[in-house]
């Protein structure tokens, strides 16, 4: 198995945070950006242009892979198409395999708070109910991946090829990985 260690994300100059939507990705890969002294890589400001426009995904591969091959990062997430690239230059990857009610429950939370606050996200993008309750909302996308992301972080897991993967089950699990650093 590809189990990893805290010595593993102690000495890591290139971290992927991966989990399903909701789960914390983006405040797990700042936390370890600012404790490792890294730089933070967060996809959906790579992907999303204003006006939740998406940038093409011939440019996103582009700048995604470009910073792949950058010495040191953090970065909060991957898409599919740069999974292999990834792979072949991250350290350790912290796996955010959390109960489907926690990341949902979080994913509402985080929702609700950004509508309500009127929150600028992703290049200046704000959640609105009418997006929020759209086919392709991110609430739809939590239940169309959630499956598929978790059996991609057990997968990666079981894989001894794979660099080390630290699969935690609970948000205490990630608070006491920090705490151990």
């Amino acid at each position: 198995m590809s189990q990893g260690s805290v010595a593993d994300l102690r000495g890591a100059r290139r971290v992927l945070c991966f989990g399903a939507t909701g789960s914390g990705k983006s405040t797990a890969a700042a936390m370890i950006g600012t404790y490792l002294d890294l730089p933070v890589t967060l996809v959906d400001d790579i992907c999303w242009l204003p006006g939740w426009q998406q940038r093409p995904a011939p440019e996103q591969h582009a700048i995604i892979t470009d910073r792949l091959d950058e010495p040191s990062w953090v970065f909060d997430s991957i898409y599919r198409p740069q999974h292999a690239h990834a792979l072949q230059r991250v350290d350790v990857i912290v796996a955010l395999d959390y109960p489907r009610y926690l990341s949902l429950g979080r994913l509402l939370r985080r929702t609700v708070r950004r509508i309500r606050s009127q929150e600028l996200v992703c290049n200046g993008n704000v959640e609105t109910w009418r997006r929020t309750l759209a086919r392709d909302s991110i609430i739809w996308w939590h239940f169309r991946s959630w499956a598929r992301k978790r059996a991609q972080m057990r997968s990666w897991h079981a894989d001894p090829d794979v660099p080390p993967v630290i699969l935690l089950r609970h948000p205490r699990e990630f608070f006491q990985l920090f705490a151990d650093l």
